[in-house]
């Protein structure tokens, strides 16, 4: 049996490497044009390499170009951080044009009269002196200040001496029409005043720059750099009229607060006021 296993193989690789011959006759001469000696091994060996040679460049024309994406589970982080991004571009994209849909169709019910007098949004844009004798502080004003300062000055929680806020020639402007529900409380991170109002502007509280105007989760949050130190800073506006970089009147209109649509619907404005990176409480200086 051995022998005969022995002999089985043999023949069989026997007939494996037997080679062929192909040969290409000239028909009118009979004459050998081309030939060709093959076995069957040679053929197996030569499927085997074209079947190799194939399969790289499938996969090198796969990884290479935009097929890949087209594979099940292929989708790489390139695709997704582009898909995440549109999807962000998308969602401010909406709620931008629900703005300005908003603002036409206050701007239409003004025209066509339905809109009354009392509950019209008005957007002031002229210039307020601070000179004005009707925005200088009381004496009354003047006394409540001075003895509060006189009373604060040593307590440790309150800006020092040193940096005594310099009020004087400077008028500050309500930033908006409303009723106060939050006081300004240091102890407690409080560092300005809510103020709830009804689909009114926001004007700028004194003459400065805008330095930051970007959205948050309860609105929009615009910061103003003032002259002598003062930053204000106005929260939860649901539009803003002005960009960063935008230089900005005493009582110029820089943003809105609710859409004008529904003035019943009471909105809360937060403000603060700082003072070389000290909040300070805005009712000591502003009459709300």
């Amino acid at each position: 049996m051995a022998k005969r296993k022995d002999k089985n193989r043999h023949s069989f690789w026997k007939r494996l490497h037997f080679k062929y011959r192909l040969s290409i006759l000239n028909e009118n001469t009979l004459e050998e044009v081309w030939k060709l000696r093959v076995s069957m091994f040679h053929g197996i060996m030569l499927y085997l390499t074209s079947f190799f040679i194939l399969m790289v460049i499938a996969s090198v024309i796969i990884i290479t170009t935009p097929i890949r994406n087209y594979l099940p589970g292929y989708l790489d982080s390139e695709i997704r951080e582009q898909a995440i991004r549109a999807a962000i571009q998308v969602d401010s994209l909406e709620r931008q044009q629900s703005y300005q849909l908003a603002y036409l169709d206050n701007i239409k019910d003004i025209f066509a009269g339905k809109v009354q007098p009392d509950s019209e949004n008005k957007v002031d844009t002229v210039t307020i002196s601070e000179t004005d004798k009707s925005l200088q502080s009381t004496d009354r004003e003047r006394k409540y200040r001075s003895e509060y300062e006189d009373a604060e000055k040593y307590n440790l929680s309150t800006i020092s001496t040193s940096d005594a806020t310099p009020t004087e020639g400077v008028t500050f402007f309500r930033p908006i029409k409303g009723i106060i529900t939050g006081k300004f409380n240091l102890p407690s991170r409080n560092y300005g005043v809510q103020i709830v109002t009804a689909g009114e502007s926001v004007v700028a509280t004194l003459e400065g720059s805008v330095v930051f105007a970007g959205y948050a989760d309860n609105g929009y949050i615009m910061q103003l750099q003032h002259k002598n130190g003062f930053i204000s800073v106005y929260k939860g506006v649901s539009m803003v009229l002005k960009k960063t970089g935008d230089k900005v009147r005493t009582g110029e209109a820089i943003a809105m607060v609710g859409s004008g649509k529904d003035n019943s619907e009471k909105k809360t404005l937060q403000f603060e006021l700082w003072y070389k990176g000290n909040p300070i409480n805005p009712e000591l200086y502003i009459s709300f």
